[in-house]
């Protein structure tokens, strides 16, 4: 099966990579305690979730720069 993941967590990721794109990276604990500033009442859960996509979506990005 594949990594499946709720609307919820991508609308969330997307938005928050368009609000402040430089604070994101590749790295999954320097994305969590990101989401853990922008959004301080988020459950635990939810927070690791939002942190893992954003890194899959930025590793994506830097795949596709490297490729051109």
């Amino acid at each position: 099966m594949g990594r499946i993941k709720g609307t919820v967590v991508k609308r969330s990721s997307r938005a928050l990579l368009e609000y402040d794109r430089a604070k994101f990276t590749s790295k999954y604990a320097d994305n969590k305690k990101s989401v853990k500033d922008i959004l301080p009442e988020t459950g635990k859960k939810v927070v690791n979730s939002i942190a893992g996509y954003i890194s899959r979506l930025v590793k994506r990005e830097e795949k596709k720069q490297s490729e051109q």
